[in-house]
C-alpha cells in the first residue's frame, strides 16, 4: 500500500504536468516563470520546476493547497467528492485544464500518464 505522502506527491506532480501542458499550449504567447511557493505547498510544488504564466501558476498553487488540506483518506476523485473545496471559478478552470491536457496526452499516445485517474 502506498503511503499518503507518496500519493500526495504523485497528485501534485500530475497537477503540475497537466497545468504545464495546458499553459504551454493555450497560453503560449504569455511570459512564463518558474513557480515558487513557500510553506508546505512550496515543498510539494517547487520540486517540479514547472514554468507557468501567472494565471496558471495561481491555479496550480490553489489546487495544490486544496489537495494538501483534503480531509479524505483515501482522497476521492474531485468530481466524485462530496465536498467541493475549490474556490468559485477554479473548479471550472481545473476541469478545462484536465480535459485539454488529457486529450493532448491521448493524441500523443501517452496513455501511461492518464492511468493516474484509473487507480
Amino acid at each position: 500500500m502506498k503511503r499518503s505522502s507518496d500519493v500526495l506527491e504523485r497528485d501534485i506532480g500530475t497537477l503540475a504536468n497537466f497545468i504545464g501542458i495546458y499553459c504551454g499550449r493555450v497560453h503560449a504567447e504569455q511570459k512564463k516563470k518558474r513557480v515558487q511557493a513557500g510553506g508546505a505547498v512550496g515543498t510539494l510544488v517547487n520540486r517540479h520546476a514547472v514554468a507557468l504564466c501567472g494565471e496558471c501558476a495561481a491555479l496550480l498553487l490553489h489546487a495544490a493547497s486544496k489537495r494538501l488540506i483534503c480531509p479524505y483518506d483515501p482522497k476521492p476523485n474531485c468530481k466524485r467528492c462530496p465536498t467541493h473545496c475549490y474556490a468559485p471559478g477554479h473548479r471550472e478552470r481545473i476541469r478545462a485544464v484536465m480535459r485539454f491536457s488529457g486529450m493532448h496526452l491521448v493524441r500523443r499516445g501517452r496513455i501511461d500518464l492518464l492511468l493516474h485517474f484509473f487507480r
